[in-house]
């Protein structure tokens, strides 16, 4: 029997892990889900099993075992006889969970990102120990460049002291702590870039940083007020991709050591240009009215933030809070290598997929939702 201890399976890419996974009629999943007590922890897993297609009596639903934690408590928060348990049963380790909030303080973004690393490490060692262990595979992000600038190598990091939030600083710190205390175990290391839905459906847990930047590119949270976007371009990726990625490298030993920048590549990636203008098409198509566009240089537009807040009402000053963030990536002339992971990828039937074979569905998707139409 398989057994694959899984983190993150209530996040974007986590939660469409999971079915991949139970396809494999010999496995079995422990997933780590933070909850407020065991009542709690039954309810989000109703939710997830509603949310994956699970009806009572499914045989993959009894192939789960929920087990209530939190990755920024030493041993998961599950105690001695609960990490041991994991340590004797696990063969197979995927860390997928992290807080993805760009304004934390850096000790929370720490406990959330570098502290779940060790925790990961400690158990593939005793996983190790006690002969079961076969495969770690965990989720950093292209981000871990930070402020660099030029096309991103499929490397380790070197010293990289610039970054753009403290969500950035806190991924790159636990790579190094992969390379600089996990060299004996056999980690993959995947830095998927801007996860956005199925390709097909446009389907995914959460709608995240993509969709605050296309409600932005819209024009209607700012009155049409919009920074030169110049030749920037922004890389997505579809989140089923990025999960038949992990799930391939996850059954395939021979890929330990390695680093997979998932990601469209800099050739790929689209314009800002573009994704606006399709956006734009797509919000118009869903009747929603916008303004006239209107351009001004990006330092200006941030110190009109404020006075765009005083403006508009509560509803659209919440959601400008997102966009500083936003205008410091559009800031940056960056791209991300991917030739030894489109290579090896490509080999393993795996293609990247183009940018129109997901966008019009991702954007369809989440206009079609509740979070779209709030967002009108």
């Amino acid at each position: 029997m398989k057994n694959v201890f899984l983190t993150g399976a209530t996040g974007t890419i986590g939660s469409a892990l999971v079915p991949r996974l139970l396809a494999e009629g010999d496995t079995a999943l422990t997933l780590l889900i933070r909850a407020r007590d065991d009542a709690d922890l039954q309810a989000r897993m109703a939710q997830m099993l509603a949310y994956w297609h699970y009806p009572p009596g499914d045989d993959r639903a009894s192939r789960i075992r929920p087990l209530r934690g939190d990755i920024s408590l030493p041993q998961f928060g599950v105690g001695d006889a609960g990490f041991a348990q994991l340590a004797d049963e696990t063969t197979h380790i995927i860390h997928c969970a992290a807080s993805v909030k760009l304004n934390m303080e850096l000790e929370q973004a720490r406990a959330t990102a570098v502290t779940p690393t060790r925790t990961v490490l400690d158990l593939g060692r005793r996983c190790a120990q006690a002969r079961t262990l076969r495969k770690i595979d965990l989720v950093s992000t292209v981000g871990v460049w930070g402020r660099t600038p030029g096309l991103m190598p499929e490397r380790r990091l070197p010293e990289v002291r610039d970054f753009h939030n403290t969500y950035e600083a806190a991924k790159a710190e636990a790579e190094r702590v992969i390379w600089n205390e996990g060299a004996d175990l056999p980690v993959t290391v995947h830095r998927p870039s801007m996860v956005v839905g199925e390709t097909g459906s446009g389907r995914v847990m959460h709608f995240q940083v993509f969709y605050h930047l296309c409600e932005f590119l819209s024009g209607a949270r700012t009155y049409g007020v919009m920074p030169e976007l110049g030749y920037t371009r922004l890389d997505t990726v579809p989140v089923d991709w990025v999960a038949d990625v992990i799930h391939w490298s996850s059954g395939h030993e021979d890929t330990a050591g390695q680093i997979f920048h998932l990601c469209s590549g800099p050739d790929e990636a689209i314009s800002l240009k573009s994704l606006q203008q399709r956006v734009r098409r797509a919000w118009q198509s869903h009747g929603r009215k916008l303004p006239a566009l209107r351009q001004v240089n990006r330092s200006l537009l941030e110190r009109l933030v404020p006075v765009i807040g005083a403006l508009a009402g509560e509803k659209a000053r919440r959601a400008l809070r997102a966009l500083p963030p936003i205008l410091a990536y559009l800031a940056e002339d960056q791209g991300f290598s991917n030739p030894r992971t489109t290579q090896a990828l490509a080999a393993a039937g795996l293609p990247v997929p183009p940018v129109d074979s997901y966008l019009d569905a991702v954007l369809g998707f989440y206009l079609d939702s509740s979070a779209g139409q709030l967002a009108a």
